[in-house]
C-alpha cells in the first residue's frame, strides 16, 4: 500500500506509523517529495487499509494489488522523470516530453577511441555516453573490457564532450571503482537483471539505474527486478527493453516493441530501447530505432563506432557515425509527429536571466557578449521590436522560422531567450504557443512584454490601393485589420509566417498586385512603399509576448519547490514578479474544474486570463492556462508554492509555467 502523509505530521506521530507498520511485518520505505512524503509499505495482503487510514498523521491509504508496488501505476499515476546531471550542470531528463539518445561503444578500449567517438556523437545530437568498461562476455577468451581503467577513460571522454556517462555494473564488488570513477548512471545487463543482490547493493547509492529486460523475461520479471531496485532506495529507474531470445535466428534477438506501450499502462518508469542488442546487425539498428520512438519510447540507446570493423566487440552492430548523424536528424524530424521534443546539450552558461527591461550592472558585468533572443519571423517583425524594446542594445534578434523552432532554439542553447507572441487586444490568443509551453516542459516564462501593433499596408514603390489584388500578412495581422480588408473583398489574403516575412515576399515578387501588412519600419527594410497606415481595427491594439528561457540547469538543492527556483530566477535579475502563470488538466469527474478554480478564490487571486486546449493524444481532455496577478503581499515563495499544491489537490495534473515580471497596459 502506498500511505500519504499529512503535511503537518509530528516526528512522535510518524515513529507511532513506522512501529505499527513494523509489527505487522510490513517493510517500508519513505519518500519526500516536493510537497507531499509517502511510505510505501509491502507486507500483509488481505489487511484493511482502514486499520492505517485512522492513524494520526495519515492522509490517505492507497492499496495496491500488483505484484510490483513503487514501480506501479496505482503507486504513482504520473509518468516519472529521470534527471541525469551533465558536467556543465545541465539536466539530462529521461522521460516526460523529451526523447534522449544515448550512444558510444560497446567497449571502451583506449583513451583514442573513447574520444574520437564522444566527439561525433556529441555532435550529432547524443546527450548521454554509453560505453562498457566491464564487459560480461559469453566466451572467457573473449575482450573482457578495461575494468577501472575504462570507466576513468569513459569519464573523462564524457567531461570532455559535455556527456554525462553510463556503463553496465556486472558485479556488486565494481560498484565502488565506478563511484570512485564518477559515473553518473549505472546499467544493468540482461544477463544481471535477476541478480538480487547487486540490485539491492546499486539501489543503496542512490544513483540512475538502467535496468535491461533479461533475455527471456516477462513483462512482469522485469518489473519485479526494477522493485528491488525502487525498495531498496533508488528514486531513478530506466526501463530498457533490448529485445528477448525467441526461436528466430534472422537477427541477434527479437526486439519486442509491443512491450513499450504496454509497459505504459503498468508502470511510471521511463522506457528506453537498445536496438543494437536486438537486431546485432549494423543496417536494421537505424530503422528499428525509429520505429522505437513511433511506439512511444522515450529515448534510445544505440552503438557508434569511428571504426566498427576493427572494434573488440559487437563491431557488426555498431553504427559508423555518419549513419548515427542521419538516425539523429530523422528522428528530430519525427518528434513533432508523435508530439515529442528530443533533448540536446546546451553549449553555453546558463544566461543571464532578466524580467525587467533593463539588466543591471551587475548582469553587464557577467555578460561576457550579448544575449541571442530567438523570434519567429524576418527583420522588421513585431517580435524583433519587442526584443529591442526589453533587452535594449544587449541582446541579438535570432529570427527563425516558426515558433516551434523558437522554443527548441533556447532548449538546445542556440538562443538564450526566445519572445513568443500569447495574445493579441483584437485577436486573441495565439494557440500555437500555448501548445508548444505544454510540449516543452524544460521552457519557463521568466518575463512578459506589451507591445502596441501598428499595421500599414505596403507594396513596391508607384504601388496604389486600386492595384492590389493579394495580401500577405501573419493570420494574426489579417484578423487584426478585418475592418479594413472588409472593404476590399476582392484581394486575395495569403498567411505568411510574419508580418516581416510577409514584407519580404512582397519585396521578392516585385509587383505591384501584391501587399504586405506589416509595421512602417518594415518599409524601409525591404525598400518598399508606404500605401497606408493605422488600418488596424482599433487603435487600442496590444500584443503580448512571453520571454522563454530554459530551466533544465541544475540550479538548486534536492528537494526545492518550482516556485523557489522561479523566485530565485526573479531574483537574479533583480526585480519583484508581479504574475504567476499554471497549467492544469482536471479530473475527469463532475465539478473538477469548479473545485480547481476554487483554488484561485481561496488564496484570493486575481485571474487575469484562462485559455483551454485540447491535450495531444487524447481525446476530449484539455489543458487549462491561468495566468494570475500576485499583489505585493503575495510576491513570496510560499504564497505561490501553496497554492500550487492546493491545485495539485484537485487537478489530474499541474505545472507552474512562470512567476515573472509582467509589463501592464
Amino acid at each position: 500500500m502506498v500511505i500519504v502523509l499529512k503535511s503537518g505530521i509530528s516526528a512522535e506521530e510518524k515513529k507511532a506509523l513506522a512501529k505499527f507498520l513494523g509489527s505487522q511485518n510490513f517493510k517500508t520505505n519513505e519518500i519526500a517529495g516536493e510537497e507531499k512524503t509517502i511510505i510505501a509499505a509491502v507486507g500483509r495482503l488481505k489487511m484493511d487499509p482502514r486499520e492505517v487510514e485512522v492513524l494520526p498523521g495519515v492522509e490517505r491509504v492507497i492499496p495496491i494489488s500488483k505484484p510490483y508496488k513503487m514501480a506501479s501505476r496505482e503507486f504513482k499515476p504520473q509518468n516519472s522523470v529521470v534527471e541525469i546531471p551533465s558536467p556543465s550542470g545541465q539536466l539530462i531528463r529521461v522521460g516526460g516530453q523529451r526523447i534522449v539518445a544515448m550512444a558510444g561503444p560497446c567497449a571502451v578500449e583506449s583513451r583514442e577511441q573513447m574520444m574520437a567517438v564522444a566527439k561525433r556523437v556529441a555532435e550529432s545530437g547524443a546527450t548521454i555516453l554509453r560505453g562498457g568498461a566491464y564487459k560480461p562476455r559469453t566466451s572467457p577468451y573473449s575482450f573482457q573490457g578495461l575494468g577501472e581503467e575504462g570507466c576513468k577513460i569513459l569519464k573523462e571522454a564524457g567531461d570532455k564532450y559535455g556527456l554525462p556517462v553510463v556503463t553496465e555494473c556486472v558485479a556488486a564488488e565494481y560498484i565502488p571503482a565506478m563511484q570512485k570513477a564518477g559515473i553518473d548512471c549505472y546499467q544493468v545487463g540482461a544477463r544481471n537483471m535477476q541478480n538480487f543482490e547487486m540490485l539491492k547493493r546499486l539501489g543503496k547509492i542512490n544513483k540512475p539505474v538502467i535496468l535491461k529486460r533479461g533475455l527471456s523475461a516477462t513483462i512482469e520479471e522485469w518489473l519485479m527486478s526494477a522493485e528491488y531496485l525502487l525498495s531498496s532506495g533508488c528514486e531513478n529507474v530506466i526501463l530498457c527493453e533490448r529485445g528477448i531470445r525467441t526461436y528466430e535466428r534472422a537477427t541477434r534477438n527479437t526486439l519486442d516493441l509491443s512491450a513499450v506501450p504496454i509497459l505504459r499502462s503498468l508502470t511510471h518508469l521511463p522506457i528506453i530501447v537498445d536496438p543494437s542488442h536486438a537486431l546485432g546487425i549494423r543496417d536494421k539498428v537505424s530503422p528499428m530505432a525509429f520505429a522505437s520512438i513511433a511506439a512511444g519510447a522515450d529515448g534510445i540507446i544505440v552503438e557508434v563506432h569511428c571504426n566498427p570493423d576493427k572494434a573488440l566487440s559487437d563491431g557488426p552492430q555498431s553504427l559508423y557515425p555518419e549513419q548515427f548523424d542521419k538516425l539523429m536528424r530523422d528522428i528530430d524530424a519525427l518528434a513533432p509527429i508523435v508530439g515529442r521534443e528530443v533533448a540536446h546539450l546546451r553549449r553555453d552558461e546558463a544566461p543571464v536571466k532578466i524580467s525587467s527591461g533593463k539588466k543591471s550592472a551587475a548582469s553587464k558585468k557577467a555578460a561576457r557578449q550579448k544575449l541571442a533572443v530567438a523570434f519567429c519571423g524576418k527583420r522588421g517583425a513585431y517580435a524583433e521590436q519587442a526584443i529591442t524594446r526589453h533587452f535594449d542594445d544587449e541582446a541579438e534578434a535570432l529570427p527563425v522560422d516558426s515558433f516551434r523552432e523558437i522554443f527548441q532554439s533556447v532548449l538546445d542553447g542556440r538562443a538564450d531567450y526566445g519572445m513568443v507572441p500569447i495574445e493579441n487586444s483584437l485577436a486573441g490568443s495565439v494557440y500555437e504557443n500555448y501548445d508548444n509551453l505544454a510540449g516543452f516542459e524544460d521552457i519557463s516564462i521568466v518575463s512578459s512584454v506589451t507591445l502596441r501593433i501598428q499595421h500599414a499596408l505596403l507594396g513596391v514603390k508607384g504601388a496604389a490601393l486600386s492595384d492590389i489584388k493579394s495580401v500577405y500578412s501573419h493570420p494574426q495581422g489579417l484578423a487584426q485589420c478585418s475592418k479594413f480588408l472588409a472593404a476590399h473583398t476582392d484581394w486575395n489574403k495569403i498567411d505568411s509566417v510574419s508580418t516581416a516575412t510577409a514584407a519580404k515576399i512582397v519585396s521578392e515578387k516585385n509587383s505591384k498586385s501584391n501587399a504586405a501588412i506589416a509595421s512602417a519600419v518594415n518599409a524601409k527594410y525591404y525598400k518598399l512603399s508606404v500605401i497606408e497606415e493605422s488600418i488596424e481595427d482599433d487603435p487600442k491594439n496590444y500584443t503580448r509576448f512571453f520571454v522563454i528561457a530554459a530551466n533544465h540547469f541544475v540550479a538548486r538543492k534536492k528537494g526545492d519547490k518550482a516556485a523557489s527556483l522561479a523566485f530565485r530566477a526573479q531574483k537574479s535579475a533583480g526585480v519583484k514578479p508581479n504574475a504567476v502563470s499554471f497549467m492544469f488538466s482536471t479530473k475527469n469527474e463532475p465539478g473538477s474544474l469548479y473545485r480547481c478554480l476554487g483554488v484561485f478564490d481561496k488564496n484570493k487571486l486575481n485571474l487575469t486570463r484562462l485559455e483551454s486546449r485540447p491535450v495531444h493524444g487524447e481525446t476530449w481532455k484539455y489543458n487549462f492556462y491561468a495566468d494570475a496577478e500576485l499583489s505585493p503581499d503575495e510576491r513570496n515563495v510560499d504564497y505561490v508554492s501553496d497554492v500550487l499544491a492546493a491545485l495539485a489537490k484537485e487537478a489530474q495534473d499541474v505545472r507552474l509555467l512562470g512567476v515573472y515580471n509582467a509589463e501592464t497596459r
